[in-house]
């Protein structure tokens, strides 16, 4: 998926900002609650915050106002999701004894990995919406590190899995196969649900259709999505459709703001930054992708090349090779964009580099630092 940014806030010169600092932009999330708000109102869906790709609690406040609740994918983010004070959802490949007995006073909704779960935890929560997460096999996502839907998957309950079996107590259906997709992607999705699960759907209150609806996206076709959802709702009226993206509540929200500390050379300038792609911005690595620089281009396109490099040990800490216009220096600071869903949550403390702070650029321009970290977040991680 393209990362570009049309509409970027330059603030490598904000002497109130330190480095490294991830910076949420107030102002682009509210843009992106809006949308989904009208999304909501004009389908019948419901949306929630996946905490898996945005749990920045200091703005809960404002995704409140927009969105249903929250869903997660552990003890921990059920709790964290409870503090929003709305509805809170859950699902995980697996759960302990524990985990059900301390869920069923915390979540709303709950989905099963697998039939054998759910006849294992039922019973300790009985009073939570239950469902099973179902795999529809069909396949939309790009990388196959992030597709469900993959032959051999872990995730979901196949169709062929459920002839037979009662459902008697099963309220939901839950199916996620998309990652960073379009609204013909859901169409399709739609479409292999009914194909396979049909036959399930009338007896059913719910349906959550997951995460990767990348609605907020530029050139994403919202109208066709509102569609395509409110054509569903009015071939299963009662069932209460449920989408819970990550991405797009947080999609272009604001950068991850980094200082150069040395430059070397080694077949070219290479800018040693007070950031690391593995503990800071993992994705960068692991998709793979090459995340948009303020100011900067492809190689050769502007008068100096530099490799961004990170501050940890390993030798594959590097980002990519940038243009600038101007020479980077110690001091210099070079902006990330795109870097609030799917890079805090991820974010560790390796080799024990610091940890870049977060903050909330509001509305009227002020600068609030909500979170900085010490020695002792480090220490107090490993015993």
């Amino acid at each position: 998926m393209d990362r570009s940014v049309n509409t970027l806030t330059d603030l490598t010169q904000r002497t109130d900002i330190p480095s490294p600092c991830y910076v949420l932009e107030e102002a682009k999330l509210i843009r992106n609650l809006t949308l989904m708000k009208r999304v909501q109102d004009e389908s019948g869906v419901r949306i929630i915050l996946a905490l898996k790709g945005f749990s920045m609690w200091s703005c809960f406040d404002i995704v409140k106002q927009y969105l249903q609740g929250a869903t997660a994918s552990s003890v921990w983010e059920a709790k964290l999701a409870a503090e929003m004070g709305k509805e809170v959802h859950a699902y995980s490949p697996a759960y302990k004894a524990e985990d059900a007995k301390a869920l069923a006073s915390l979540v709303h909704h709950l989905s099963f990995n697998s039939l054998s779960q759910w006849h294992t935890h039922r019973e300790a929560l009985k009073n939570v919406s239950l469902g099973l997460r179902i795999n529809p096999e069909h396949q939309e996502a790009d990388t196959p590190l992030y597709d469900p839907a993959a032959p051999g998957s872990r995730l979901g309950i196949r169709a062929d899995e459920l002839e037979g079996i009662s459902l008697d107590g099963i309220e939901g259906f839950h199916c996620h196969n998309l990652c960073e997709c379009d609204s013909f992607a859901t169409e399709r999705t739609l479409q292999a649900i009914e194909k396979r699960f049909g036959k399930w759907l009338h007896q059913l209150k719910w349906l959550n259709l997951g995460g990767g609806h990348l609605m907020t996206s530029e050139g994403y076709d919202v109208e066709h999505l509102i569609n395509t959802l409110s054509a569903f709702k009015e071939r299963y009226p009662h069932l209460d459709i449920i989408l819970e993206p990550g991405s797009a509540v947080a999609w272009q929200t604001g950068p991850l703001l980094s200082e150069v500390v040395d430059v070397v050379n080694n077949e070219g300038d290479i800018a040693i930054l007070d950031i690391s792609a593995t503990a800071h911005m993992p994705d960068v690595l692991e998709m793979p992708y090459r995340p948009t620089v303020l100011n900067a281009a492809l190689p050769n396109e502007k008068a100096h090349n530099y490799k961004l490099g990170g501050n940890s040990c390993l030798a594959g800490d590097v980002i990519d090779t940038y243009s600038f216009d101007e020479p980077l220096v110690a001091g210099s600071r070079v902006q990330f964009e795109d870097m609030m869903h799917y890079t805090m949550v991820k974010t560790t403390f390796f080799n024990g580099v610091d940890h870049p702070s977060i903050g909330i650029l509001r509305s009227n321009g002020e600068f609030e630092l909500v979170r900085s970290f010490t020695y002792e977040d480090f220490k107090g991680r490993l015993s």
